[in-house]
């Protein structure tokens, strides 16, 4: 069986045809490392120059995906001009900086911090920063050392979230993180006014990034969780340039606009090199607990579709839930307040699949794509 798997993905990948040179990818010498598992695990490596059609990349993934057998695709995307771009996305143009023949930024190397995970949404309202805060409280309670960096510098919700809105002391010029539910914080949140405009130009964010990276005594950290803002801009891109970012989480409500915004998120992530861990649909629908009747009140299926569209797995589908919100206004996280609530159960469920994803992720360098 093995075998005629290994044969079936060999002819399918023979199958897909490179306009550019009139061959087939196998012909063309497009494709390396060939491996497929036992469980029909298919992993290679793909030879793709920005005068290629970047659909060739989903046009063998489909393929694949196609084959009686075949449970998971997974393709390294390189150019044969450079290093490796990304993991699932099509390549963009070259980096601004090597247009102009600068290098672009080395990430700093953090060794107290194993594994950073960005969660990101392409939109606002969409419970980013809910599945942020959970997923951090999950993983203490797996026995993990957890940070949170709020990085959602416009809007930083992560104070209101725990419950806690005191400045951080200062020891020795290092910022002691605030340690709440066995997670330690830091926010700008904590440092300027509640109520201040927060109207911040790219150096600025870059510095604060920075700083919470190099200033904060965070200690020995297994994950750092980092709730970014919504959308694509100057955060992400400092957070990548500051750090090596190992997974990156989106969001998204199951309605086609979240879902699109969403995908741009993710399309930026795979430009600079950073893995998609995984899709959080969040609002999935309500179940009436009188009558046990549910509701998709956002629609259904949008996570499902942004996950088979970016070839990554769905992590989880959080419910809707009527004193979530009320809970998180109030500094109660549902996975502390109400732990077997259907909403914190999901929650919980996400710690474990998370840290199966990270495990799971090939190392790739920092390269920024832009």
């Amino acid at each position: 069986m093995h075998n005629s798997l290994e044969a079936a993905v060999t002819a399918a990948l023979a199958r897909v045809v490179n306009p550019r040179v009139g061959n087939d990818l196998l012909s063309a010498g497009m494709v390396r490392d060939v491996a497929v598992s036992p469980e029909g695990r298919v992993t290679f490596t793909f030879l793709l120059s920005r005068e290629d059609p970047a659909t060739l990349v989903r046009e063998a993934r489909k393929a694949l995906q196609a084959i009686e057998g075949v449970s998971e695709v997974k393709i390294s995307v390189v150019d044969p001009a450079g290093p490796a771009r990304t993991t699932h996305a099509p390549p963009g143009p070259p980096p601004q900086s090597a247009a102009a023949g600068v290098p672009a930024p080395v990430p700093a190397e953090f060794p107290n911090i194993k594994q950073v995970i960005a969660v990101s949404s392409g939109k606002g309202g969409v419970g980013k920063s809910t599945v942020a805060v959970n997923l951090a409280i999950a993983l203490a309670a797996r026995g993990y050392r957890v940070g949170v960096m709020d990085a959602d510098i416009y809007g930083p919700d992560i104070p209101r979230m725990f419950g806690i809105f005191e400045r951080p002391r200062v020891i020795e010029g290092r910022i002691q993180p605030h340690v709440v539910h066995d997670v330690k914080l830091i926010s700008l949140g904590f440092l300027v006014e509640r109520d201040a405009a927060a109207i911040w130009r790219g150096p600025i964010i870059m510095k604060v990034i920075q700083q919470f990276l190099r200033d904060v005594a965070w200690g020995e950290l297994d994950y750092l969780i980092v709730d970014m803002p919504p959308g694509t801009g100057d955060a992400q891109l400092s957070l990548v340039q500051s750090i090596t970012v190992n997974g990156g989480i989106i969001v998204t409500t199951p309605q086609e606009v979240a879902v699109n915004d969403a995908l741009r998120g993710a399309r930026m992530f795979e430009r600079v090199n950073v893995p998609v861990l995984g899709i959080i649909e969040n609002m999935s629908g309500f179940t009436d607990p009188e009558t046990g009747r549910r509701w998709d009140l956002f629609g259904t299926g949008g996570g499902q579709r942004l996950a088979e569209e970016l070839g990554v797995p769905l992590l989880g589908q959080i419910p809707l839930q009527a004193d979530l919100t009320l809970l998180a206004d109030k500094g109660q996280p549902v996975l502390v307040a109400r732990p077997e609530s259907p909403a914190a159960r999901a929650l919980a469920g996400l710690a474990d699949r998370v840290v199966q994803a990270v495990a799971s992720m090939p190392v790739q360098l920092p390269v920024l794509n832009l």
